[in-house]
C-alpha cells in the first residue's frame, strides 16, 4: 500500500488565488487547533504573497501571524512559499537579506521551505537553498513547469536532478497555470521517482478543470505527497479540494487515511468565513479554460480584469490575453508566475493601452531584459531587447552578485521606529509599506491579534488608514463631470473611489463636495478636491501654456524616486530633465518608473507620497524651459 499525504494550502495559498490573500489570522486561529488534528502532512500558512498583503491592506504583522499559528499547531509541520532570492518580494535581495531572512522564518515556526524560481534559474535558488539547511528547514525544491519549445519532459528532469545535488529534502513539480495534463502528469512523475531518491509532491491549480484527473495519475506514478484546499477555497484558479480527493482514494491502495466527516467539520468553519465576507467561489468559466492557449494562471486573470476594470478598459480583456502570449514568446517563454506573470502581463496591458508596444517599459521589465532576474529560458528577441535596453548590455553573472549587502544600512534607516530583528527584515523587503505599517502601530492603529482570534486592537482593515490629510482627488475629473452633468437631466451624481465618496449636486457654480477618506470629516478643507485652497495658482498653472502636467498612465499607488543629485527627492523648484525619472507608480507588483516628458522647473506636485492615484490623475506639472 502507498498511502498518499496531502499538504493543506487554505491557509495560503487557496485565499490567494480566491480571495486576493484576504483572509485574516483572526479568521484562522478559531480553527487551528483542529487542522492540526487532521493528520495533513504539512501546512501552507506563509510566504508568497502573505507578507505583503498583512502589512498593505490587512494591518497585521506577517511574523506575528506565523508565531500565533505556531503556538496552536503543535503537531503538523508548517510550510511556507519562498521566491528564491526574491523571498516574499517581486525583486532580487542580497544574499545577507535573503540569509537572515530564511533564518528567521525557522526561528519563527516554519519547518519546510518550498523554493521556486520563476525561470527555473537554479543560481537563484543556491543561498536560500544553503540558508533553509543552516537553520534546519526541510527544503523543497520546485521545478516550476509550464508550455513552451524549451520547456521539455529533459529540461524538468535536469532541473530536478541538479536540485537533489543542491541538497533538496524532496522536490516539487509546481503547476501555478493548470497546464499539467493527467498522462504527463504520470510521465513526469513517473521519471522523478526513478531518477531521484527523495520524494516528489505535486502542486497544481484547478484553473482549467484537469488538475483532479493529473492529481490521480500522479498517485498511480508514484507521488508522496499532493496539495488540495477545503472545498470552500477550492476550484477556480485554487487547488483541488481535499474532500474529494479523499474520497477518490478510499478504499483503495492509495488512501490517505483521512476521516472525512473531520474534514467536513472544517469546511463548514471556512464556508461561514466566506459567507462573512462575502468572498466568491472558486468557478472555472471559459476564460479561464483557455489557459491551455493563453497560458495565464487564473490569479493573474483576476488581477487584470482588476486592472483593467481601474483603467475603465475591461472590454480589452481579450487583446490583453492575445497580446500576452506574443509578449511571452518575445522575453524568451518565462513561466508566467509571481515575478515573471506580472513583469509579461503588465507590459501586455501597457502595450495594449498605449497601443504602441514596448513604448511604456516599467523597471521590472527592463531588468528582466537585462538579465537582473536571471537568465530567461530562451533568448530575449534582439529587436525587443534593443528597443528595452537601448545601449545597456545584459549581464551573465548570477544577478544577486551585483548587489551589495544592506541588512546594517536598513536597521539604521528604521531605527527612529524598531529595533526588532523581524522588523528590519520587514523593512528591507518592503520599505515604504513597512515604514507606514510601522508608524499606524506606533499610534496603536494596526491589527493585533490574541491566540483566541479576537482583536486586541481595532483598527482600520481593507481601507486606508486615518491620516492626516485625505487623499487628493483629481480636480480635472470632477470638473469634467460637473460639465457632463450639466448637458443631462441629471441633478445629482454620487461616486467613490479610493475609499473617497464624492457627491456632486446640479445646481451650484461649484458644486457641492462631502469627502468621507477613512472616517475624514465631510467638507475636509484638506482634501484639495474642489475646494479653495489653491484657485490661484491652479487657474495660473492652466493658463500658462509652457506648463506641462504629468499624469498617471495607470491606477496604482505614488511613491517619490530619489533624483540623480541632491536633493533626495524631486520637490518644487528642482530643474528636471527630459526622460529623467520623477517618481515610481506601484501596481500590478511592479514599480513603474514615470519619466519627465519635456525638460523645466517642477512648479506643483499634486500627489502625497504613499497615496493612490487614478489614471490621467495629474502627478506634477512642469514648466518648460
Amino acid at each position: 500500500m502507498h498511502r498518499v499525504a496531502i499538504t493543506d494550502t487554505t491557509l495560503r495559498d487557496a485565499h490567494q488565488s480566491l480571495w486576493a490573500t484576504r483572509m485574516s489570522t483572526e479568521d484562522m486561529l478559531p480553527i487551528a487547533e483542529q487542522l492540526d488534528r487532521v493528520g495533513f502532512h504539512s501546512l501552507e500558512v506563509w510566504g508568497g504573497a502573505t507578507f505583503d498583503v498583512c502589512l498593505r491592506y490587512l494591518r497585521e504583522d506577517p511574523w506575528e501571524r506565523l508565531r500565533l499559528l505556531k503556538s496552536m499547531i503543535k503537531n503538523t509541520p508548517l510550510q511556507m512559499l519562498l521566491r528564491g532570492q526574491s523571498l516574499v518580494g517581486y525583486a532580487h535581495y542580497p544574499d545577507d537579506v535573503v540569509e537572515a531572512f530564511v533564518q528567521r522564518c525557522v526561528a519563527n515556526g516554519i519547518d519546510i521551505i518550498r523554493i521556486f524560481d520563476a525561470l527555473n534559474d537554479i543560481r537563484n535558488m543556491e543561498v536560500p537553498i544553503r540558508a533553509a539547511k543552516e537553520a534546519g528547514a526541510h527544503v523543497q525544491a520546485s521545478v516550476v513547469y509550464t508550455l513552451s519549445p524549451v520547456h521539455t519532459t529533459d529540461h524538468y528532469i535536469d532541473t530536478a536532478r541538479r536540485l537533489a545535488e543542491l541538497g533538496a529534502d524532496s522536490i516539487c513539480i509546481k503547476d501555478m497555470a493548470g497546464l499539467l495534463a493527467p498522462y504527463e502528469a504520470y510521465e513526469l512523475v513517473k521519471l522523478l521517482k526513478r531518477e531521484l531518491q527523495i520524494p516528489v509532491q505535486l502542486h497544481c491549480h484547478y484553473i482549467g478543470g484537469m488538475a483532479l484527473g493529473s492529481y490521480l495519475k500522479a498517485v498511480e506514478a508514484g507521488v508522496d505527497v499532493i496539495d488540495t484546499a477545503f472545498a470552500p477555497l477550492a476550484f477556480g484558479a485554487s487547488q483541488p479540494p481535499v474532500e474529494t480527493l479523499v474520497r477518490c482514494l478510499q478504499d483503495s491502495s492509495y488512501d490517505t487515511d483521512l476521516d472525512l466527516h473531520n474534514l467536513f467539520d472544517i469546511a463548514d468553519y471556512f464556508e461561514k468565513v466566506r459567507r462573512e465576507r462575502g468572498f466568491e467561489r472558486g468557478v472555472t468559466r471559459i476564460h479561464d479554460m483557455r489557459v491551455f492557449e493563453h497560458q495565464v494562471p487564473g490569479g493573474m486573470i483576476s488581477n487584470l480584469v482588476n486592472q483593467l476594470e481601474q483603467q475603465k478598459a475591461v472590454h480589452k480583456l481579450p487583446e490583453v490575453l492575445a497580446e500576452i502570449p506574443r509578449v511571452r514568446e518575445e522575453l524568451g517563454y518565462p513561466p508566467l508566475v509571481t515575478p515573471t506573470s506580472q513583469i509579461v502581463g503588465t507590459q501586455a496591458v501597457l502595450n495594449v493601452l498605449t497601443g504602441n508596444r514596448y513604448k511604456l517599459v516599467p523597471a521590472e521589465v527592463k531588468n528582466y531584459v537585462q538579465g537582473l532576474y536571471g537568465r530567461p529560458p530562451a533568448p530575449v528577441d534582439p529587436e525587443v531587447a534593443r528597443k528595452i535596453l537601448g545601449d545597456r548590455e545584459p549581464i551573465t553573472c548570477r544577478p544577486a552578485d551585483l548587489l551589495e549587502p544592506k541588512l546594517e544600512k536598513m536597521k539604521e534607516e528604521i531605527s527612529d521606529l524598531t529595533a526588532s530583528e523581524d522588523d528590519i527584515l520587514t523593512y528591507a523587503l518592503f520599505p515604504q509599506v513597512a515604514r507606514k505599517f510601522f508608524e499606524l502601530r506606533a499610534k496603536g492603529e494596526a491589527e493585533e491579534v490574541s491566540n483566541t482570534g479576537a482583536k486586541t486592537v481595532q483598527a482600520v482593515s481593507g481601507k486606508a488608514p486615518k491620516h492626516k490629510e485625505a487623499n487628493k482627488m483629481n480636480l480635472e475629473e470632477i470638473r469634467e463631470l460637473i460639465k457632463l452633468l450639466g448637458e443631462t437631466d441629471i441633478t445629482e451624481f454620487s461616486m467613490e473611489s479610493q475609499g473617497i465618496k464624492i457627491s456632486i449636486k446640479k445646481g451650484r457654480g461649484d458644486g457641492t463636495v462631502s469627502l468621507d477618506a477613512a472616517g475624514t470629516a465631510e467638507g475636509n478643507p484638506g482634501s484639495n478636491a474642489l475646494t479653495k485652497e489653491r484657485p490661484e495658482q491652479e487657474a495660473a498653472q492652466e493658463l500658462d501654456k509652457d506648463v506641462v502636467k504629468v499624469l498617471a498612465p495607470m491606477v496604482g499607488t505614488f511613491y517619490r524616486a530619489p533624483a540623480p543629485d541632491a536633493p533626495p527627492f524631486v520637490e518644487i523648484g528642482s530643474a528636471v530633465s527630459e526622460g529623467q525619472v520623477l517618481c515610481i507608480i506601484e501596481a500590478m507588483k511592479l514599480m513603474n518608473e514615470i519619466e519627465a516628458d519635456v525638460a523645466g522647473e517642477i512648479v506643483d506636485i499634486y500627489v502625497e507620497n504613499g497615496s493612490p492615484v487614478e489614471y490621467g490623475q495629474p502627478l506634477f506639472a512642469i514648466k518648460k524651459k
